[in-house]
């Protein structure tokens, strides 16, 4: 359905309600008006890496692990799997008059904050560090969820905005500051996309400030960018409980109605908490008109009608509870856990050879952990594949698996249950009986993610510090100590500080938080039945020592754009079980201010391997200071045979060469830019690592572009 018509049954629809009725609607659980024919709504539902909170459904890796496929196309096709299963049950539980919480069509996702400090715990739910990379996986998983048909399959959610990313302990006061430069070179492209690009239905405000405002009722965020400069025409709705915080944390507001009367006033939809149950004191106080809310009102009705929630012929009715969960669906969620791997380190040592090894070792706390499978705003899988079992799976059934857990993944579990110590002696015994020993350290949601959330009982927040727990590092020095062959497997969703395990073991695995069949698609990837392809969508620090304070949000040092120290594993690397070679790169010499940069390449695979390879492309020579390192403009995934050669062609939109002036200005202008193409990044770690060269070319723009929509 139209917008422009949905928007007209919409008011026509409110112009019924009474006040009261209106102001109820603006909850984010509205309640019915049986004389209208209108059933309870609850808008809040979850949909990170699938459908959470709600039961049993297909349960991909956690996002970063997502990011880390680098594969746009894909997105989209998890988008879609997560929309069907998302109608699948609402229709199934709509007919049953089960409208609770998590069972509406209003997914809050996808999180396109950027992931500038490893240390955030909610930066495991983000697209990574790059503005870029988070901007085309966000639209196109955006256009998955939405659908194209008639109807919206559902409605998605960019979150948070903006400038949201820790530190999580001091959300609900901070006050994020922000350069014009960082604001509109890092922080808000992702969702400028979402707007213009992905038509996201709904924007949800962040919980902090942003340069002295409340996000959710921010007058330059909602009024002047995103309804003004964007003309967003979706409904925002706030962060749970944020719009509490402008009185009981940030002081900007002295009362619940002024808080409430703030928030809409400044376009805040719906809010997800309590404050707008004082709406009507607001209007009262005459801090708002009737008009205010009527207009609300309208908005949220004309995402209902647009859902087809009032049309009993919609099509996505039929969607019958048995699409959820299906076969097809699992089987995407494990190409999504392979293809997110990040093989980070290789002697050689991999990929196994299962007729040849007689024992392996599997140790650590999260070998047989089902958490660490799941991150945080999961569902439930019906199934869940361990490391340890996966391992198994992928074994010779001749070959003997010694397990033993080695230790607890932190020690504070240890102390606060009463558990017994760690069990060094035995994991050392396992590594010493086998040929090979699998290491699995890392952390789980109960130790990084959001601070105080709901569903998570520990309510983790952000890391301390960028190294494993003392007790799993111990572990790890116990194991090394063997002499036997070590191959890390690491756990988190964020980048960790490796630097023993890339001295010390024979090959390292990043292998985020990987969904339900995660232990599968380990199993598969060390035994060789696919090569890894992932690539990190995060810089791997050496030690947080040379990070900025938390609390500092210029991007100075940060991210591979900014940083000026050599990383421990560069944004974009990852290694592969083959060889590919880039040959004949072709681009233009010069084009014009504003129009699209054609460049082509031939990509080979020399090895023996079927596998994928993530091609990258980088531009550097922004002219003026200030200016980022290089700036990624360009990727795909291309599935390759042993031999076989392909011509690669990207077309790179002028948005990705502007330079983002101090005063936040954008503009393409003239001068001569390197473009870098490849399996890396074009800097010396990255080659050296890989022990692949980027090709480099370089051409010249004239004339000068403005860029404005």
């Amino acid at each position: 359905m139209k917008r422009e018509q949905a928007r007209k049954l919409a008011k026509e629809l409110v112009s019924k309600m009474t006040l009261e009725e209106k102001a109820s609607q603006l909850r984010y659980d509205a309640p019915s008006i049986p004389r209208l024919g209108i059933p309870a709504y609850n808008w809040w539902n979850e949909a990170l890496h699938g459908l959470a909170r709600a039961g049993t459904a297909t349960m991909f890796p956690q996002c970063v692990g997502l990011a880390a496929m680098f594969d746009a196309p894909m997105m989209k096709e998890i988008g879609s799997v997560v929309a069907t299963e998302a109608r699948a049950k609402y229709n199934m539980q709509s007919a049953a008059g089960d409208r609770d919480i998590y069972k509406g069509l209003t997914l809050w996702s996808p999180n396109i904050n950027i992931f500038r400090d490893p240390r955030w715990g909610r930066g495991q739910e983000t697209y990574g560090e790059d503005p870029f990379l988070t901007a085309r996986l966000g639209v196109e998983y955006i256009k998955g969820l939405q659908g194209e048909g008639e109807y919206l399959k559902t409605a998605a959610c960019a979150k948070h905005f903006a400038v949201h990313s820790g530190p999580e302990g001091l959300r609900h006061e901070f006050n994020a500051v922000a350069s014009p430069k960082d604001l509109w070179e890092t922080y808000l492209p992702a969702f400028e996309a979402a707007v213009t690009e992905g038509q996201v239905e709904a924007v949800m405000g962040a919980y902090n400030r942003t340069n002295g405002e409340p996000c959710c009722g921010s007058k330059t965020l909602l009024k002047d960018i995103l309804r003004g400069k964007w003309n967003f025409q979706g409904h925002v709705v706030s962060d749970c409980w944020a719009v509490r915080d402008f009185h009981t944390h940030h002081g900007v507001t002295h009362t619940a109605p002024e808080s409430a009367a703030l928030a809409l006033k400044n376009g805040c939809d719906v809010n997800c908490g309590n404050t707008y149950l004082h709406m009507l004191e607001a209007y009262q106080e005459g801090l708002v008109t009737e008009e205010d809310i009527t207009a609300a009102a309208e908005t949220l009705f004309t995402t209902r009608y647009m859902l087809g929630l009032f049309d009993p012929d919609c099509s996505y009715n039929s969607i019958p509870y048995t699409e959820n969960d299906t076969p097809a669906h699992k089987a995407l969620s494990l190409k999504a856990a392979e293809n997110s791997m990040v093989l980070l380190k290789n002697d050689g040592i991999l990929p196994l050879n299962r007729e040849s090894l007689k024992s392996i070792a599997v140790i650590g706390p999260s070998a047989a952990s089902v958490e660490v499978l799941k991150a945080n705003y999961c569902g439930t899988a019906s199934q869940y594949i361990t490391l340890l079992e996966g391992i198994r799976e992928a074994m010779s059934p001749e070959t003997r698996v010694f397990y033993s857990e080695g230790s607890h993944l932190y020690r504070e579990e240890v102390e606060s249950l009463g558990l017994p110590g760690d069990r060094l002696a035995e994991a050392e015994a396992c590594a010493k009986a086998a040929d090979v020993t699998i290491l699995c350290l890392g952390l789980d949601a109960t130790m990084e993610g959001e601070e105080g959330d709901t569903g998570n009982s520990y309510a983790s927040g952000d890391k301390p510090d960028l190294l494993l727990p003392a007790c799993q590092r111990k572990l790890l020095e116990k194991v090394v100590s063997t002499g036997k062959p070590v191959i890390l497997v690491v756990t988190t969703g964020s980048a960790m500080d490796l630097s023993y395990a890339q001295e010390h073991c024979r090959a390292v695995l990043q292998a985020w938080y990987p969904g339900g069949l995660g232990g599968r698609a380990l199993g598969r990837i060390l035994m060789g039945d696919v090569s890894p392809s992932g690539r990190l969508p995060v810089t791997f620090y050496r030690s947080e020592n040379t990070l900025p304070d938390i609390t500092d949000y210029s991007m100075e040092g940060r991210t591979y754009r900014y940083l000026k120290q050599e990383p421990l594993y560069p944004f974009g690397y990852g290694l592969s079980y083959t060889r590919f070679r880039y040959q004949d790169l072709k681009l233009p010499t010069v084009i014009q201010a504003g129009e699209t940069l054609e460049v082509t390449v031939s990509l080979e695979n020399t090895g023996a391997m079927a596998a994928q390879e993530v091609t990258q492309l980088y531009l550097s020579g922004h002219p003026g200071e200030n200016q980022p390192i290089r700036s990624l403009c360009g990727f795909s995934r291309t599935a390759l045979q042993p031999g076989e050669t392909r011509e690669l062609t990207f077309r790179i939109p002028a948005k990705a060469m502007l330079t983002v002036g101090e005063d936040g200005s954008r503009r393409v202008l003239p001068g001569t830019y390197t473009l870098s193409v490849g399996s890396c990044q074009p800097d010396a770690r990255s080659q050296a690592l890989t022990g692949q060269s980027c090709l480099l070319g370089s051409f010249r723009i004239e004339g000068a572009w403005d860029f404005s929509l």
